[in-house]
């Protein structure tokens, strides 16, 4: 990440709850390092075992983004940027439709949700 990107990336970041007065222990890593991390994994399709070591290790980035994500902040901070992005292009922020390709509706009719009580083949023994 840029500094220019940074600049527009850390203010739409979550305040971690120790710097708030909440209590608990600084964070071992930089939410930027991290950061980084996480877009070079969905960048370059790789798994979480095969981050290269000029990241933190795999291991405490796969816990960072794990706990962005199972508190909802992965979509508040896309969500913030998405807003930011549309405003600067002189939209609003908020986006009034959405788009669905065929390849999305073709896989809804396939695949779904009662998927696993489908009824299963007898075993041969």
């Amino acid at each position: 990440m840029t500094d220019a990107e940074w600049a527009v990336v850390r203010p739409l970041l979550p305040v971690p709850g120790w710097l708030r007065g909440r209590g608990g222990q600084p964070e071992a890593y930089c939410h930027r390092a991290m950061l980084d991390a996480v877009r070079y994994l969905v960048n370059n399709g790789t798994k979480w075992r095969a981050m290269p070591s000029d990241f933190p290790p795999w291991d405490r980035v796969y816990a960072f983004f794990r706990r962005w994500r199972d508190h909802g902040l992965v979509t508040e901070f896309h969500d913030r940027l998405r807003g930011r992005v549309r405003e600067k292009a002189g939209r609003d922020p908020e986006p009034s439709a959405g788009v669905i390709d065929s390849q999305s509706v073709k896989a809804d009719a396939v695949v779904g949700a009662d998927a696993d009580q489908r009824p299963q083949a007898p075993r041969r023994r």
